[in-house]
This record gives structure tokens, sequence and C-alpha cells, in this order.
């Protein structure tokens, strides 16, 4: 009997769902995914590995860039293994100990790439308005000890909303929504109160990712003030242009960010096929989007690309 309350509170497994309604279709659905998470990881490695090794990109904004990278990464490889599982073995059982660790990477590295965006918001904002001092103010001891900062920020907040998560009862379902765990997801399967996991989930959002978004709005207020009095068109137009991959990036990160929050939150009666197409957007467009936008846009990236792939062709 000890045991079987045990598996009823705390349960043994969860079971993750891939894409309701094509489930026959799973090993075929998952293809272009699969091309996705190819481009994801490999464009993320590649950034990563030009910047440590191309000399000349050993700068402020190309470090933070190598932050953003690190964190795409992380949030792919984070669902990559319960995708597989789901999508080409079937496999859709997931331990309540392993949800939990997956749950910690995936709000984790989410949470961190808030903070490098605003960090790079930040580099732009310094680079712009104050030029002069870029490189006395980004200093490599500084720009390491902001990668710690979002490191510890990006972890510490949820100890305790994961805690609090261990301590529900689950006495009902135990089928989730998306292909991952997510904690809005898992909270509401639970048959206890879940009021004071909800306000401290809603409180870290609001001190993270929330408060990053307004910062970042605030920078680019300033950085538009600043530009607009240049008195020259066409250094007003270069200094945009300068923004213009970080614009994108925070574009892509936020906008499915908020969809998922929303439809959690509000769209109770929408199809599953519409909770499962925006999760998966969530984590996988920002990851392979960003290298493509940096690859492009960024000409000492996009020279140290050309420059690696001619030296294989030699």
């Amino acid at each position: 009997m000890p045991s079987f309350n045990q598996s009823i509170f705390h349960p043994t497994v969860f079971f993750l769902t891939g894409i309701p309604g094509f489930e026959t279709y799973h090993a075929w659905v998952f293809i272009p995914f699969c091309c996705l998470y190819v481009i994801a990881i490999s464009g993320n490695g590649m950034i990563l590995f030009i910047i440590i090794t191309e000399s000349s990109l050993h700068e402020p904004m190309y470090y933070f860039l190598s932050m953003l990278s690190f964190t795409d990464l992380g949030l792919c490889l984070s669902t990559l293994v319960t995708m597989v599982g789901i999508f080409w073995f079937n496999t859709r059982e997931i331990s309540f100990d392993a949800c939990i660790g997956q749950m910690f990477f995936i709000h984790g590295f989410t949470f961190m790439e808030s903070s490098v965006l605003l960090a790079m918001a930040f580099d732009r904002y310094i680079a712009i308005c104050n030029p002069l001092r870029y490189a006395t103010i980004l200093t490599n001891s500084r720009i390491i000890k902001v990668g710690f900062a979002i490191v510890i920020r990006g972890t510490t907040a949820l100890i305790p909303l994961l805690l609090l998560l261990k301590r529900l009862s689950f006495c009902g379902s135990h089928v989730l929504h998306h292909s991952y765990c997510f904690h809005p997801d898992v909270m509401k399967l639970s048959c206890t109160d879940t009021k004071i996991n909800s306000a401290f989930g809603l409180a870290i959002v609001i001190s993270t990712a929330a408060l990053d978004s307004v910062l970042i709005l605030l920078s680019y207020v300033l950085i538009i003030h600043s530009v607009l009095g240049i008195a020259s068109s066409e250094e007003q137009k270069k200094a945009f242009g300068t923004c213009v991959s970080h614009i994108s990036a925070v574009a892509i990160f936020y906008i499915p960010m908020i969809s998922l929050s929303l439809v959690h939150r509000f769209g109770k009666h929408a199809p599953p096929l519409v909770h499962t197409l925006i999760a998966n957007i969530y984590l996988l467009i920002p990851p392979v989007m960003n290298p493509i936008i940096y690859s492009v846009k960024t000409k000492k990236i996009h020279k140290a690309i050309v420059k690696m792939v001619l030296s294989k062709k030699i």
C-alpha cells in the first residue's frame, strides 16, 4: 500500500505528447524537426567555433554572441532526447525526476537567453551612445562577471520553483500536452492547490524575461534618441544597421514565448495542435534563426565563415 500511495501522489512516469492527430505519421513528421535540430546545433556550434578560433572576433559583441549560441545549444539539447524518443521510437514515458531535470534545463536556458539578449542590448547602447568608453566599460573581466551573473540568475530562481512542484500531488491524468516537460503544463496536472506555484512562477517570469524585455525596450529608446541626434543620415543608417541582428533575435525569442504563455493562460479551449505547434516553435525557432541572422547580417561573422569554408576546400 505505501508504494501504491507513493505512485499516486508522486507519479512514476509522465506521458509526453507528440503531435495530436498525427501519431501514425510521427516518423515522417519528425523529418522537418530533425532538419531544424541539425541546422540549430550545427549553426550555433559553428558560431561558437568561429568566435573562439578567430582572434579578430575577440570583442565584447562577439563574446555576447557566443553566450547566445551557447544558450541556444542548451535549449536544443534539452529537448532532443525526448523528441527523438517520441517521434521515432514511440517512447512517451519520462520519469518524474527526469521531468523535473528537463524543466530545470529548459527554463534555465530560457532565462539565461533572456539575460544574454539584455546584455547584448547594453552592448549596443554603449557602442552607439558612448563609443569612446566602449573598450574601458566592457572589459574582458567584466564580461566574464556578466556571464557568471547570467548563469546564476538563470538557475537559482528555478530551484525553489521546482522544489515547490515536488510537493504537489498528482492523482489524475499523467499525460502532458507537449513533447517535453514544461512547468505550467506539469503544474496543471496536479490535484492539489497550485496558487503558490503559479504566483511564484509568475514572479520569476516578471523578474526575469518581463523585466529584461522592458530594459531592452528602454535601451533602444535611448539608442534611437542618440542616433537621431547624429547629423548625417548615412551615419544614422550605419548605427541602426548594427542593431538589426539583435532586434531580430529579440523578436524571435520573445514573440513565441509570449504566445506560449498566452495560450497556456487563456487558450484552454484552443485545439491541442495549436499548443503543440507554439510549444515547438518556442524552443526551436530562436536556435535555428539566430545563427542564420548573425551569419548574414554581421559582416565579420560572414567573412569568418567564408574564410573557414574556403580554407577547407583548399
